[in-house]
C-alpha cells in the first residue's frame, strides 16, 4: 500500500460568476482572452456556468450567489507577458504583483471580481 497521493496534473480551475452573466462571461473569456469554450457535461447543464480550455487544463466558470472579494486567484503561465499586458491594458485594470525571481507577472480582475494572474517564467 502506498502512503502518498500520486498527483498527475492540474485538471481544472473553478472560478465563479453571478447568475445570468454567461453572455457577459463569453464576451470576456472568449472575446477578450480568446479562450475556446468547451461543452459542459449534460449532467451539469442545469447548474449554469461555462467551461473553457486553457492549454492542457480546463477553466470552469460556476454560478455563485455572492461574489466576495478575496486574494484567492488563478495563475496561468503564458509565453509572452508583454504582449498579454498590451492586449489587456485598455480592457481591464492591471495590478502589479510583487517581484518573484525567475518570473515576470501581473494580475487583473475579471468583470466578475475574480483575480487572475498571468506569468512568464524567465530563462
Amino acid at each position: 500500500m502506498n502512503n502518498r497521493i500520486d498527483f498527475k496534473r492540474l485538471n481544472h480551475v473553478h472560478i465563479c460568476i453571478p447568475k445570468g452573466k454567461e453572455d457577459e462571461a463569453r464576451e470576456f473569456y472568449a472575446g477578450v482572452l480568446g479562450l475556446k469554450e468547451i461543452p459542459k457535461p449534460a449532467s451539469l447543464m442545469a447548474n449554469g456556468g461555462l467551461w473553457y480550455e486553457i492549454a492542457d487544463i480546463e477553466l470552469h466558470l460556476g454560478i455563485e450567489a455572492e461574489m466576495p472579494r478575496s486574494r484567492r486567484h488563478s495563475a496561468f503561465e503564458i509565453s509572452d507577458v508583454a504582449t498579454a499586458r498590451k492586449l489587456l491594458e485598455n480592457r481591464v485594470q492591471i495590478t502589479e504583483e510583487p517581484e518573484i525571481p525567475g518570473r515576470t507577472r501581473f494580475g487583473f480582475i475579471d468583470p466578475f471580481g475574480n483575480k487572475i494572474e498571468l506569468l512568464q517564467m524567465l530563462d
